[in-house]
């Protein structure tokens, strides 16, 4: 099997990832039984030590990947899932820090498929989704190459996610927010609820500083489990000690050692994620496994993690975040007024039409100077003029509005209309900000053209 002939058979399956959810909260979306089944038929490749699980609203992919990168500096193979990618699915599982090889991901898919077939024909168990069928390639790579640790972000909620199968050595929370509210729940407490569904008995759980809702919810699931809780908020300090548009340094300190670290991102949010990932490391040192100091600082210190705040380019100077709910999008300005000083702010803004888009355009209305409305190539992405449109309803003035069709040619006419010491941001999806880094950077795009939104096929 060829890569391309990996991904149609892969986009042929249920993809609720590219779908807005229809289907009353009550209803699953997703069940454990069908990939519980496949794995098993796998010989439940899931069933390994050193497993790391991370869920959240906010934050998870960045700290997992700060956690992947301090094991793997500690010198241990690591596995590494995570979703969505940003140019290809090869992005999504990776190996001791690198996408795998497009033959290695066609093979996986080849040699599940007959399994996924028998599942199908299985009443007790179904066909699976596109995002259970590639769970079930990432953990059977992982049990092929016998990593050391492999680390697992949730790819939606907590309780019914497919990766939910895993027995970790921890489980880690970061902030939660209001998110996927169509599925998880209206209220910050039951969202918290949801994901606090990866808590397995006896394992512990390193928990970011949360809102008091999300904490108690968070307190009740680990109780339950008689799961050992680590709140960060007690188990660590960090302080910033200089900042520039390359990163920031920061002193963190636990209740067993001081790191003196350089950080390649961007937001004191992110100091706060790297607070999170060190204790989930020192948790697993204190349960026997080689993490030392040096590991620590010198993975925080090359970890990877584009498209959030991320800087393109100079002059004007563009910078690309994936901020998709109205906690992030005011976390990204708070960030670019005192990490990445300017004059005027254009905004080249593209949204997801199941996200909240009108509290999202109330934060940004007031603090831009220009708007440029665009899409991404994403089925669910919502049309610039309706993104016009709600600016227009928030009292921003329609001469200084542009809709643009496309991401690219939004950022050449932001640029075209930028002064010196002007910024660019491009937000509201994290898809729209990875088409900005094709822009940018030259980076060829893998297009799926039937998945495109039936306006731009």
């Amino acid at each position: 099997m060829q890569y391309q002939d990996a991904i149609a058979r892969l986009l042929s399956l249920v993809d609720h990832e590219r779908s807005v959810p229809s289907l009353p909260r009550q209803k699953r979306i997703y069940d454990l039984r069908s990939v519980e089944h496949l794995l098993s038929r796998l010989g439940n490749p899931h069933h390994r030590p050193g497993i790391v699980h991370v869920a959240g609203t906010k934050g998870k992919g960045s700290t997992a990947a700060m956690i992947e990168s301090i094991l793997r500096a500690a010198g241990h193979s690591t596995g590494f899932y995570s979703s969505p990618h940003l140019h290809s699915f090869c992005e999504r599982i990776r190996r001791d820090g690198d996408p795998i090889p497009p033959s290695r991901f066609a093979a996986l898919t080849s040699s599940i498929w007959p399994h996924h077939l028998a599942n199908a024909a299985d009443p007790n168990a179904g066909p699976a989704t596109l995002f259970e069928y590639l769970t079930a390639m990432a953990f059977q790579c992982f049990a092929e190459d016998q990593t050391d640790f492999s680390v697992i972000e949730v790819g939606l909620g907590g309780r019914l996610d497919a990766t939910n199968v895993v027995t970790p050595a921890v489980s880690v929370i970061t902030p939660v927010s209001l998110d996927h509210t169509a599925i998880l729940g209206d209220t910050i407490a039951e969202i918290a609820a949801d994901k606090a569904g990866i808590i397995k008995p006896a394992v512990p759980v390193v928990v970011a500083p949360q809102f008091p809702d999300a904490t108690a919810a968070i307190q009740s699931a680990a109780a339950a489990q008689s799961a050992p809780l680590i709140p960060v908020a007690d188990a660590a300090s960090w302080r910033i000690n200089a900042v520039s548009p390359a990163g920031q340094d920061l002193t963190l300190q636990t209740r067993t050692d001081t790191y003196y670290a350089r950080l390649p991102l961007l937001g004191d949010f992110q100091c706060a994620n790297a607070a999170v990932a060190v204790t989930a490391v020192e948790t697993l040192a204190a349960a026997g496994h080689s993490i030392p100091h040096d590991a620590v600082v010198n993975g925080l210190s090359t970890v990877q993690w584009p498209a959030r705040l991320e800087v393109l380019s100079q002059a004007p100077v563009v910078v690309a975040d994936g901020a998709h709910n109205d906690h992030s999008v005011a976390t990204v300005l708070a960030t670019l007024q005192s990490s990445l000083p300017h004059r005027r702010l254009t905004v080249v803004a593209g949204f997801s039409r199941d996200k909240r888009v009108s509290a999202m355009v109330e934060l940004l209305a007031p603090r831009v100077h220009r708007v440029i409305a665009t899409r991404s190539r994403h089925p669910r992405s919502m049309r610039p003029s309706e993104i016009a449109d709600e600016f227009i309803t928030h009292g921003f003035d329609p001469n200084r509005l542009t809709a643009v069709n496309a991401v690219g040619p939004a950022i050449d006419a932001a640029i075209a209309n930028a002064e010196p010491n002007d910024l660019i941001l491009v937000t509201g999806s994290l898809f729209v900000a990875a088409e900005a880094r094709e822009a940018v950077l030259g980076i060829p795009p893998e297009t799926y053209p039937d998945l495109l939104p039936p306006d731009l096929r």
